[in-house]
């Protein structure tokens, strides 16, 4: 039995929701595609932590006959956050998939972490999504996460509609929340929607598509009721209406031709010219309601099919030619295309076993096929394919178009990988991830912990692209890294949870990197006899310091025959692998340029190993001479506190070495946004709690590494060389 599938008032002469049980079966399910292109939904929920995307994601579901109870955070029974961890801490650690049906459509939604800690998920799920629906708190607006989704979401072109949440909370400001969505994000934010009501009075909005009121009930499950605008409501709605009609007609066409006419703009028309403008990326509809009273879900139900794309608007994909890099190739969105998908994630079931979702853009893939990783040049065949609903799944026999789908029995492959036909490959641009700030050791307690921790941390390391694992040959420890404090205690957890690993976690220490200041040029000389074959390898080089983010960068400058060029590989892998450890401290050395100069080498003792050593000690020679620095993370900040409290917190930012970027003032609350070292954040969230008797909030997230000042560098070196 399938639940509340009548459809909402709003729209009823442009749906008729149906069963997806009866009229809709998987797409999948057999050979042929029962759901057009066309009627397909791959979106992301994505927002500040907090702003209340699980909460949303449940009524969806509910609403649209996915489930039969509406699962709720506070109470640890929601469908999405379906970990322990995220049930104990009413947060989203992992993104989960799941599918639902509205208006006779397929709605494939991933609902994203906000915390940024998490930050990973959100990457690789906007990698493959089609458009995403942003929710804002009503009250608190745009926050630190929204600005980071966003920005994620603008590199990956992903169109968009925002929900602004909580308009029954006190304080909630719909006005102020669209102002900060302009100014902070830079969006042309149209509201598509005007409330009548706010805080605990809110019941009613204004379709200013249609031009009519709907009311919303307290009545679990029941659909809003429609009723024309009010004479004393009328002229607000017309200059709202028109607002919107010239705000879209700037960005459509046909839209401006009946606009400059002078002729009556109807509801299709608008929703259409809407919809390109919204696919277009130049405009950005705004609704609002409150998830948790269940007001505002259908409408926004109605957004997401009206205005959102489907894989057939989205632009063919491109990549590479694996054989030849520089031809770029391009697959339709067709199921006779040759078949490419990309995966995003992957996931150690405890029941099934080594899950990897996938994204398919071309083509179809059925159980038993041959697919090929292109990344890694190997050969899988798929075994089970599988429909996620969070931690649930169906059965499929076949993934086609714009599939979001999971796969059993490809052992090699990764997040970023692209799978392919044999026949046709094509490598797809992978996900870029940002690279760990924080560490911790960690000690197994038992020679029996020893290998299942092994064993566990490949497997976290495998799911997540931001959690790096590597052995410290000087302290003999196992050294874990991640995102914060947060990230690292999940990761903990799961460890002592799912695999049963007894261990002892390390206090958290920062990420320092190493760099070079100016440009030098260094000489390497391996040699060595010992009676039989020598070693020999000589190498002439330059080290060059780069702009921040541009990592390391190799240049092959031989002229003639000084080298030959088989040694080549050798010596850059020697000079990766010195930049791994740095002269200072010890820190990994980032945004430096080598470049090959001149070389010698000998015709019989001359080798691959010989030559790697030299690069080494090359870059080692190099580097001290180079002016080398240190670099730490710096954190962006956001505090929100009642202005009484702003003068304490501001000065306990300065006293962090802490930067202030910028105060604003609303009412009795300020929001301040400050710079600060990484190091220094450690245990500010029980400070600022003191400092606000409880009333403060804050948020955290990267922003860039900087060098550190001169006296806090002396104390790393001086720690590191204790260490």
């Amino acid at each position: 039995m399938v639940i509340n599938t009548k459809p909402s008032i709003i729209s009823q002469e442009r749906k008729t929701n149906t069963s997806p049980t009866e009229s809709l079966p998987i797409e999948g399910n057999t050979t042929s595609r029962t759901l057009p292109l066309e009627r397909l939904r791959n979106i992301g929920i994505i927002a500040h932590i907090d702003a209340g995307k699980t909460t949303m994601t449940e009524r969806i579901l509910f609403y649209t006959g996915r489930t039969y109870k509406i699962g709720e955070v506070d109470d640890g029974n929601t469908v999405m956050d379906w970990m322990d961890q995220e049930k104990e801490r009413g947060i989203t650690i992992t993104a989960a998939a799941t599918t639902c049906f509205w208006r006779d459509c397929r709605i494939n939604i991933i609902d994203t972490p906000g915390h940024v800690d998490f930050t990973a998920e959100v990457e690789r799920s906007l990698r493959v999504l089609d458009g995403g629906v942003v929710v804002f708190d009503a009250v608190s607006g745009v926050e630190a996460q929204s600005e980071t989704v966003w920005r994620q979401a603008d590199r990956y072109h992903v169109p968009r509609i925002c929900f602004i949440n909580k308009m029954d909370r006190l304080g909630a400001d719909f006005s102020n929340t669209i102002s900060m969505i302009e100014s902070r994000l830079q969006a042309r934010a149209l509201p598509i929607q005007l409330p009548l009501e706010s805080e605990s009075a809110f019941r009613r909005i204004v379709d200013l598509i249609e031009r009519k009121v709907l009311t919303f009930s307290d009545i679990q499950g029941e659909p809003p009721q429609e009723s024309p605008v009010s004479d004393a409501e009328k002229d607000k709605v017309i200059h709202f209406r028109e607002t919107l009609i010239e705000r879209v007609a700037e960005n459509d066409e046909a839209l401006m031709a009946a606009y400059v006419e002078g002729r009556e703009i109807s509801p299709a028309e608008l929703r259409a010219a809407l919809r390109r403008a919204t696919i277009a990326n130049t405009v950005v509809p705004v609704l609002c309601g409150t998830a948790l009273r269940n007001k505002g879900v259908q409408p926004l139900l109605d957004a997401i099919v009206d205005y959102l794309p489907s894989p057939m608007d989205i632009p063919p994909v491109r990549g590479l030619d694996p054989r030849n890099t520089a031809l770029e190739l391009f697959r339709p969105v067709d199921d006779q295309a040759p078949f490419s998908a990309l995966a995003f994630k992957v996931v150690s079931d405890p029941f099934m076993g080594r899950l990897v979702y996938f994204r398919v853009y071309s083509g179809k893939v059925k159980t038993g096929d041959q697919v090929l990783n292109t990344a890694k040049g190997t050969k899988d065949r798929v075994g089970r394919l599988v429909m996620m609903h969070a931690n649930r799944r169906e059965e499929i026999t076949l993934a086609d178009t714009g599939s979001i789908a999971a796969v059993l029995g490809l052992k090699n492959t990764f997040t970023g990988d692209t799978l392919c036909d044999p026949s046709h490959p094509i490598l797809l641009e992978s996900i870029r991830f940002p690279e760990p700030v924080m560490s911790v050791a960690i000690e197994p307690k038992t020679k029996a912990d020893q290998d299942r921790m092994s064993e566990a941390l490949g497997k976290l390391a495998d799911e997540d692209p931001t959690f790096k694992v590597k052995y410290d040959q000087d302290t003999a420890q196992t050294i874990i890294s991640g995102m914060g404090e947060l990230h690292l205690q999940v990761l903990a957890e799961r460890m002592f949870r799912e695999f049963k690993v007894g261990a002892t976690v390390g206090k958290p220490q920062v990420a320092y990197k190493e760099t070079i200041t100016s440009g030098v040029d260094c000489e390497g000389r391996f040699v060595r006899q010992s009676g039989g074959r020598g070693q020999y390898g000589h190498v002439v080089m330059r080290l060059e310091p780069l702009p921040p983010t541009s990592g390391f960068q190799f240049e092959n400058a031989l002229r003639g025959s000084a080298l030959p060029r088989e040694y080549v590989p050798a010596i850059e892998s020697g000079t990766e692998e010195a930049l791994e450890r740095g002269t200072l401290a010890g820190f990994p050395l980032i945004d430096v340029k080598a470049i090959l100069k001149d070389g010698s080498y000998h015709e019989v003792d001359s080798s691959d190993m010989a030559f790697k050593m030299a690069a080494s000690l090359a870059v080692k020679d190099g580097v001290r001479r180079a002016k080398p620095i240190i670099l730490e993370p710096i954190m962006r900040l956001e505090v929100v506190t009642p202005a009484q409290f702003m003068g304490d917190i501001i000065g306990d930012i300065s006293s962090r070495r802490g930067q202030i970027e910028n105060i604003e003032t609303r009412g009795e609350t300020s929001t301040i946004r400050a710079l600060m070292p990484l190091s220094e954040t450690f245990g500010y969230a029980t400070e600022v709690r003191s400092l606000s008797q409880g009333r403060a909030s804050h948020s955290l997230e990267f922003a860039r590494y900087q060098s550190v000042p001169a006296e806090v560098a002396q104390s790393i070196i001086g720690h590191g060389k204790e260490g």
